[in-house]
C-alpha cells in the first residue's frame, strides 16, 4: 500500500472538496439546470427549477442564494436567475460532463444512462471526463473496433449470463 495515499470515505472526499471550495453535487445540479434553462431563455426562475429538479421552491431558493454568494449566479428584482461569466463557464462544463457521460453509458449499453450519469458525474475529475471523451472519439473514428467490442460484449454476456445478481 502506498504510504502517501489518502483513503477516505465517500463523504470524506465530499467534505475535502467543500473545504477546497469545490461545488457540492447538489450545487452542481442546480447550476447545470440553470445553465440549461438559460440556453433556452437567457434566464431561469425558481418555480421552473423546482419543477425540473423535483424539489420544493424554498429549497431551490436556498441553493440559488448559495450560488449567488459563490459568484455563479445573479438574482435580479424581477425574480430572474442569471448566469455570471463564472456561472456560464462552469455551467457549460457541467452540461458537457453530463452529456459526455450519458453518451458513454449509452454507447456501452447501459440500460439507464440518464440516472447513472446523474449519480456518477459528480465524482469524476476533469481529466477523467477528457479521457472518456477521447475513448468515445476513438470508437467513433474506428467503427471496426466498436463492432469488435460489441461482439466481445455479446460473447462475454453469453458466457457469464446476466449480471442482475450483482
Amino acid at each position: 500500500m502506498n504510504p502517501d495515499s489518502e483513503f477516505r470515505t465517500f463523504r470524506g472526499y465530499q467534505l475535502k472538496n467543500q473545504r477546497e471550495g469545490k461545488l457540492t453535487a447538489a450545487l452542481e445540479d442546480y447550476l447545470e439546470m440553470v445553465y440549461r434553462l438559460c440556453l433556452e431563455d437567457n434566464y431561469a426562475r425558481v418555480g421552473k427549477l423546482s419543477e425540473l429538479l423535483h424539489v420544493k421552491p424554498s429549497s431551490t431558493s436556498k441553493m440559488i442564494f448559495r450560488l449567488v454568494d459563490l459568484g455563479y449566479l445573479e438574482y435580479d428584482r424581477n425574480d430572474s436567475i442569471l448566469l455570471t461569466d463564472k456561472g456560464k463557464k462552469m455551467g457549460a462544463y457541467l452540461l458537457d460532463r453530463h452529456d459526455t457521460l450519458e453518451r458513454f453509458l449509452t454507447m456501452i449499453g447501459n440500460t439507464s444512462p440518464l440516472e447513472e450519469a446523474e449519480l456518477v458525474e459528480h465524482s469524476l475529475s476533469t481529466s477523467t471526463v477528457l479521457e472518456i471523451k477521447g475513448l468515445m472519439e476513438f470508437f467513433m473514428e474506428n467503427p471496426g473496433i466498436e463492432k469488435q467490442y460489441k461482439a466481445f460484449k455479446e460473447q462475454r454476456q453469453g458466457a457469464i449470463g446476466s449480471n442482475k445478481h450483482i
